[in-house]
């Protein structure tokens, strides 16, 4: 019986394809790994913000003179925005944990046990910066909300 010598060039060429493949996987599992991190922060950015996006939008929207009151109920600050002449308005307020927003008569009660959960947040905040600016404080940040039609009296 005749033997052969093996060529050692069929072991290198099995090692280095390994090597590349597992340098594959691993650049495909790193890759996933960033790309999941990266979609995680900025959902959570989109989510942060929506709060304040929201309320910049309801203010803006029914920009209208005297449109705007902060005031001090038993719920802590409200955020009121009339709705024109109709007579009713956003009220926006926190209530157990949640930003929450009834849409009623400017002067009714609150009653948060009706109203719609906009979010979560542990703080909310408002103030007049001038009689045509106010800062609104949420967990995302703080936005400051500008009206053309500046609030007089009550708040403003």
């Amino acid at each position: 019986m005749k033997r052969t010598k093996s060529s050692p060039l069929g072991w290198y060429t099995v090692g280095i394809a390994a090597l590349f493949f597992a340098g594959f996987l691993l650049l495909v599992i790193f890759g996933a790994l960033t790309y999941r991190n990266a979609a995680r922060s900025q959902s959570g950015n989109c989510g942060a913000r929506s709060l304040t996006a929201y309320l910049t939008t309801i203010a803006r929207a029914n920009d209208s003179e005297n449109s705007v009151r902060i005031y001090d109920s038993a719920y802590g600050t409200v955020l009121s925005v009339a709705d024109g002449d109709s007579g009713f308005a956003f009220r926006i307020y926190r209530y157990g944990g949640h930003l929450v927003e009834e849409y009623e008569e400017s002067e009714a009660e609150l009653a948060p046990e009706s109203a719609q959960v906009i979010g979560d947040t542990e703080v909310f905040s408002a103030g007049w910066l001038t009689d045509s600016l106010f800062a609104v404080q949420t967990d995302a940040g703080r936005a400051l909300i500008g009206v053309r039609s500046p609030s007089v009296g009550e708040g403003g």
